[in-house]
C-alpha cells in the first residue's frame, strides 16, 4: 500500500473558502491525500483566493513565486510537487494565471472544485487544466460527505453553505462574476449535513452564503422556503446549541428572520449586517439598493425582537465621489447605532466593476485619515461593550485549550473570546462564566459554579492571615 500523500490549502478571505478549503479536503481524502501544515512537505499545494480585498492577485502570485521555488527544491530531492490554484482569483482570471505563473498546474473555480480529482489526473499527464466555467449540475451533489474524524478534528463550530452567489450587482463587487447568480441548497440536503456533524460532536453552526439571509432553498413541502423557516427547522436537530448565519444584506430582512431572533433560543442574538456608508448619495453611487433609513428600520425591527440583540457591519471608506460630508454621515450611522465590532476598509478598484470606472478619485491621503477616524471610532464602540460585560455572568460554549497552561476558551453569545481555568472536559458544554476582566479583546472570567466557593476561600484565608 503506497504512503498517503501530503495536501497543503493556504485559504484567503471569507469564511465561505474556510469551508469550501474543508470540503476541497474531503474530496481530495478520496483520492488518498491527508493535510499538513506545511506546504514546503505537500504533494500538493493548493491557494484558495479571495478576489474582495486590495491587491488580492497580487499576494496569491507572490506566493506563487515562492512555491516554484519549494517545487524546485522538492523535484531535487525526487518529489513532484503539484499546485492549484482555486477560489475567486482563479475564477476571474484563469488562463491569465498559467501566463503569469507557468508553475500552476490546475486553476479552478469556486463553483467547480468538485471536479479537483479528474482536472489534477489531466495536468498530471503533462498538460495544465483550467475549469472556470460555472457547471450545469449542483457541485453539492458531488461532494463527499466529511469522515466522522475529520470531523470532529475540526472542533465544536462549524460552516456550513447554504447559499451562494449575489444578484445585487453593488457597483464595488466582483462577486456576482465570481460566485455566480444567487443559488439556494434544497432545505433536506442541509438538514442531512446537520445531522451528521451534530452526531460527530458539533455545537455551533454558522450557516453562510454571500446574502445568506437571500436564502430561498426548496423545503420538505415543495415551497421555497426563507431563511428563519430553514433555523426554525435547524434548531430541533439534537445537539445543535448555538446558530449563526453571515453575511446578510440589508434589502433581504424579511420578516421570518425576525420572528426567528424573537422565537429560537439557539439563534444567537449578534447580526453582521454590512451597510457600506452612511450616506444616501452613495449608497445609490454603490448600487446597494437601501437607503440609511432602510437600514435603520432593519435594526429596529431586530431590536423590538431581541432587546439584548448586538450588531457588526462592514465600511468602504473613500468610495469614487465620497466627500467629507458623505463620511461625516457615516460616522453619525456607525454614533447612532452602536456597533459591538465592524470591520472597515479603503476603497479598492475591482477590475471588470462599474465602479473601477468611475473618475471621482478619493485622494489616498483623505482615505487614510478617514478610515482611521472611522476605526478609532469603532474600536472604541467596541471596548466599551466588551466592558460592559465585566461583572455580569454570561453563557459561553468552551471550544478548546488556550494557549496559557490550564485556562480554556470560549465563545459569548456575541462572539467575544472568554477564558477560564478549567479542565478540558468542559470543552463543547455551554456553561454560565462571571467575568471578572479583559486583556485586550478577550473576556476573562471563571465558572460560574465556581466563584462562590473561590469567594470562600479567599475569606478564609484573609481571616487566618489576620
Amino acid at each position: 500500500m503506497s504512503p498517503p500523500r501530503k495536501l497543503h490549502i493556504k485559504s484567503y478571505g471569507c469564511q465561505m473558502n474556510v469551508y469550501d478549503a474543508q470540503r476541497m479536503v474531503d474530496t481530495l481524502a478520496g483520492e488518498g491525500f491527508v493535510e499538513t501544515a506545511n506546504a514546503d512537505e505537500a504533494d500538493l499545494v493548493i491557494l484558495n483566493t479571495c478576489h474582495i480585498r486590495e491587491k488580492a492577485s497580487e499576494k496569491v502570485y507572490s506566493e506563487l513565486g515562492r512555491l516554484r521555488v519549494a517545487r524546485e527544491e522538492a523535484a531535487r530531492n525526487g518529489r513532484d510537487m503539484r499546485i492549484a490554484v482555486a477560489g475567486c482569483v482563479a475564477q476571474a482570471e484563469g488562463d491569465e494565471i498559467i501566463r503569469r505563473a507557468p508553475v500552476v498546474d490546475v486553476v479552478v473555480g469556486p463553483q467547480s472544485y468538485h471536479h479537483l480529482p479528474k482536472l489534477l489526473a489531466r495536468a498530471a499527464q503533462g498538460g495544465k487544466a483550467i475549469e472556470t466555467e460555472f457547471p450545469a449540475e449542483d457541485k453539492f451533489a458531488f461532494l463527499p460527505q466529511p469522515k466522522s474524524d475529520a470531523i470532529r478534528a475540526r472542533g465544536i463550530s462549524a460552516f456550513v453553505t447554504v447559499q451562494e452567489g449575489c444578484d445585487k450587482f453593488c457597483t464595488f463587487c466582483v462577486v456576482p462574476y465570481t460566485r455566480g447568480a444567487e443559488v439556494s441548497r434544497p432545505v433536506d440536503k442541509i438538514v442531512e449535513d446537520v445531522k451528521r456533524l451534530a452526531d460527530n460532536g458539533v455545537r455551533e453552526l454558522t450557516l453562510i452564503g454571500q446574502n445568506v439571509n437571500a436564502y430561498h432553498g426548496e423545503g420538505p413541502d415543495g415551497r421555497p422556503w426563507p431563511l428563519g423557516k430553514l433555523l426554525q427547522r435547524l434548531a430541533a436537530i439534537p445537539g445543535i446549541a448555538r446558530l449563526r448565519y453571515s453575511t446578510s444584506h440589508p434589502r433581504d430582512v424579511e420578516d421570518s428572520l425576525i420572528e426567528a431572533h424573537r422565537d429560537v433560543p439557539a439563534l444567537m442574538p449578534f447580526v453582521h449586517l454590512p451597510v457600506q456608508s452612511g450616506s444616501d448619495r452613495i449608497l445609490a453611487a454603490m448600487n446597494r439598493k437601501h437607503t440609511v433609513r432602510d437600514y435603520l428600520d432593519a435594526i429596529d425591527r431586530f431590536r423590538q425582537a431581541r432587546q439584548d440583540i448586538a450588531f457588526s457591519s462592514d465600511f468602504i471608506v473613500g468610495f469614487p465621489g465620497e466627500t467629507e460630508d458623505d463620511f461625516s454621515a457615516t460616522l453619525a450611522l456607525v454614533m447612532q447605532i452602536g456597533y459591538a465590532a465592524a470591520y472597515s476598509f479603503k476603497y479598492s478598484p475591482r477590475p471588470g466593476t462599474p465602479a473601477a470606472e468611475m473618475r471621482e478619485m478619493v485622494q489616498a491621503s483623505d482615505m487614510d485619515e478617514r478610515l482611521a477616524r472611522l476605526q478609532d471610532l469603532i474600536d472604541s464602540q467596541q471596548s466599551a461593550f466588551n466592558r460592559a460585560a465585566i461583572g455580569a455572568t454570561v453563557d459561553v460554549l468552551f471550544e478548546r485549550p488556550a494557549r496559557n497552561p490550564g485556562q480554556i476558551v470560549g465563545r459569548t453569545a456575541y462572539l467575544q473570546p472568554a477564558h477560564v481555568m478549567a479542565s478540558a472536559d468542559i470543552i463543547g458544554q455551554v456553561l454560565p462564566v462571571r467575568i471578572d476582566g479583559l486583556e485586550r479583546y478577550s473576556l476573562l472570567g471563571e465558572l460560574a459554579a465556581a466563584a462562590p466557593a473561590r469567594a470562600a476561600r479567599a475569606s478564609s484565608q484573609t481571616t487566618i492571615g489576620a
